[in-house]
């Protein structure tokens, strides 16, 4: 379940992580000489700073801790603005966004069995110069016998608006106990949408002639192939803290999505 509040706790013990980028490593050289450095076992909340793919990264690390991030990167779709000053007030007075992520079951054509998370998507790509032929089954039942496509993308809410949305899937709201399965470049069916599915949903991938058209799976830029067959679900019982400055959470960044 996802859900955004607003956060009691107030934050004493900060941990400074930040990406290799120069405004990065910087911004940290600041902040430390600034508001002191905890280890991250001694610390109650982490400040990454750099872009969307540097947050992913300290949010898939499992400490457990919520993550404030400050933009040093590009988009920074879940990063807040950079300032340094009053950063104890900023995170005191931050709402939390919680996230539950997708879990990636992949067995490679070598036999082997690989597992990973995703907090945005995961996503099947071709792997090859053909199109990938794709048999769907939603919670064991067949729903589609042939996707050809050069992949497919299944989306949280959070993930919704990065690949997904440039695949020309759905935004979907924050608190919403749905994900988004989207085709990409899908050839046939020619019109197919994609699909809204239940949060609860197994979605199961299994690759047609996959030594004619080999397919590779991506959990958040964690990559195996070639692939027999992929499962997808949501693990509600995993949870990731990201903090947002008031009125900049989760849920207005999606809706502004929608008005751009």
């Amino acid at each position: 379940m996802q859900e955004e509040r607003a956060v009691a706790n107030q934050y004493t013990h900060i941990h400074f992580a930040a990406s290799h980028a120069e405004t990065a490593q910087a911004a940290q050289a600041d902040l430390v000489a600034r508001y002191g450095q905890v280890p991250r076992y001694a610390a109650d909340v982490i400040v990454a700073l750099g872009g969307d793919g540097f947050m992913l990264q300290c949010l898939h690390e499992g400490t457990g801790l919520p993550v404030y991030g400050m933009n040093r990167g590009s988009v920074g779709f879940l990063m807040n603005d950079y300032v340094a000053d009053d950063l104890p007030a900023r995170l005191e007075a931050a709402e939390q966004a919680v996230i539950n992520p997708l879990s990636m079951k992949a067995e490679t054509q070598d036999g082997l069995l690989h597992e990973a998370l995703a907090i945005n998507e995961v996503s099947l790509l071709r792997a090859g110069p053909q199109a990938a032929k794709l048999k769907i089954s939603i919670n064991g039942k067949v729903r589609m016998q042939e996707l050809v496509c050069d992949g497919a993308i299944v989306s949280t809410p959070a993930g919704s608006t990065a690949y997904n949305f440039s695949a020309h899937g759905p935004i979907l709201p924050i608190g919403s106990d749905v994900l988004a399965l989207t085709g990409i470049a899908s050839f046939r069916p020619r019109r197919w949408q994609g699909a809204i599915l239940p949060s609860s949903a197994l979605v199961r991938f299994d690759i047609l002639e996959p030594d004619k058209r080999p397919v590779m799976a991506d959990a958040d830029s964690r990559s195996v192939k070639p692939v027999k067959w992929v499962e997808v679900r949501s693990e509600p019982e995993i949870e990731h803290c990201i903090l947002f400055d008031p009125g900049h959470g989760l849920e207005e960044r999606l809706m502004r999505e929608q008005f751009a």
